[in-house]
């Protein structure tokens, strides 16, 4: 199973680094599987640790991909790096083993510490939508042009039928970040 978190590190000097990223479970914690080459990776390699922030705000999502990085962070209790003020519920791990490996290194990973922040509201198919874009958005480079316009027209239903403000906005910045590409390649 891969969860969809927002993940934390900091770098030597501390400067705090989010990026989305999906956690693979494992019996003892959880995997981080960062690409190469990648701030995030660069991160762990320094500092071994990170905090999973669970969050439904899909335009921290949609922006940390289109290049907005400025959301609030709060001190985290057990993990050097912060945790997301807007979060759900955060993770705070620690590296305990690193599998080398040409792309993606795999950082295995114990919980320090979990808390909950506030209620998980339930499903909405706009803020899935968004998400699932994000990750298409973030793979424009490897995936053929038609696979991509066929993925976010299906998308599109859900943002049509289910989004708010909040999903429209993010919405709009993953379709701006798709333009961009595009008229560029």
């Amino acid at each position: 199973m891969i969860r969809e978190t927002i993940v934390t590190t900091i770098d030597a000097s501390g400067r705090a680094h989010l990026a989305p990223l999906g956690l693979i479970e494992e019996a003892e914690g959880w995997v981080l599987a960062p690409f190469r080459p990648s701030t995030t990776l660069d991160n762990l390699l320094s500092v071994p640790f990170a905090t999973a922030n669970y969050s439904d705000d899909p335009r921290i999502f949609a922006g940390l991909v289109t290049g907005r990085r400025d959301w609030p962070l709060i001190p985290a209790v057990k993990a050097p790096p912060p945790r997301l003020a807007a979060a759900l519920a955060h993770a705070e791990l620690a590296v305990v083993r690193v599998d080398e490996h040409p792309e993606r290194p795999r950082f295995h990973c114990k919980v320090l510490h979990m808390e909950s922040h506030a209620p998980f509201e339930g499903f909405n198919r706009a803020r899935n939508a968004v998400l699932e874009c994000a990750i298409l958005i973030t793979r424009l480079h490897m995936l053929p042009r038609e696979k991509v316009d066929h993925e976010i027209a299906y998308l599109a239903i859900a943002i049509e039928k289910t989004a708010g403000p909040a999903e429209r906005e993010a919405w709009s910045w993953l379709m701006q970040k798709r333009q961009s590409f595009y008229a560029e390649n």
